[in-house]
């Protein structure tokens, strides 16, 4: 299972501080961060691919420096947005899917086979020439998990990737990020979702306040959100 390490991570955009002397080793295959909005969640989401570089401390994913080996590290992390409009970039749903593969050393026909295997897996099959930009919301959320791993990450982080879905299509998704290889950090106000994950970070006012098994921090959570 890969290895994500906050060693004394501190983060501010100019003068407001949003992160605070994080320091997490994250190894378990489902982990679920949670937060009030501002609390500093999606910001310590997106160290682990290097679209923020800590201010103060250091990332590492498999020991790789995240702010010094950011091409490295983006290979291994996949990263899904919470409006799939902003990772939506080709017009039909498997061109979208296979311009993810632009980089990599396959012939034709393995991307087309890959595109074929990863569109049947998300229920997206039947949609191969659909434009992509004409589906529905939660199908948008599985053509940006699609596009993701067809290239194969060892981690997939989502920043709250249910944020603009009905209750079914975020258990659909869910279940679908629950069946994968990957380790997933998976960034959620929808506390029912992290039922039975492994483990739950509570981030509080840029710092790590609780840090656990779901059961038990999502509890601590729901009585920090009542106090």
């Amino acid at each position: 299972m890969p290895h994500i390490e906050f060693r004394g991570v501190s983060h501010a955009y100019g003068e407001r501080r949003v992160l605070e002397g994080i320091d997490l080793e994250l190894t378990q295959q489902r982990i679920g961060v949670v937060g009030a909005n501002g609390s500093g969640k999606s910001t310590l989401a997106r160290m682990v691919n290097g679209l923020v570089v800590p201010t103060d401390g250091t990332v590492l994913v498999d020991g790789l420096d995240t702010g010094k080996q950011g091409a490295a590290i983006r290979r291994r992390v996949g990263f899904v947005f919470p409006d799939p409009e902003a990772q939506i970039v080709m017009p039909t749903v498997a061109e979208d899917v296979e311009f993810s593969l632009r980089r990599t050393d396959l012939t034709q026909p393995q991307k087309s086979e890959r595109v074929r295997e990863v569109l049947e897996r998300f229920s997206l099959g039947d949609h191969h020439d659909h434009p992509a930009h004409q589906l529905s919301s939660g199908q948008k959320q599985l053509l940006a998990l699609a596009s993701i791993l067809v290239t194969e990450p060892a981690i997939l982080v989502c920043d709250e990737p249910t944020t603009l879905l009905d209750l079914r299509h975020s258990r659909k998704v869910t279940q679908l990020l629950e069946s994968l290889d990957q380790q997933v950090l998976l960034v959620t106000h929808h506390l029912d979702l992290l039922a039975g994950w492994e483990r739950v970070v509570v981030i509080d006012e840029g710092r790590v306040v609780a840090d656990g098994a779901a059961a038990e921090a999502i509890s601590f959570y729901r009585r920090l959100m009542g106090a």
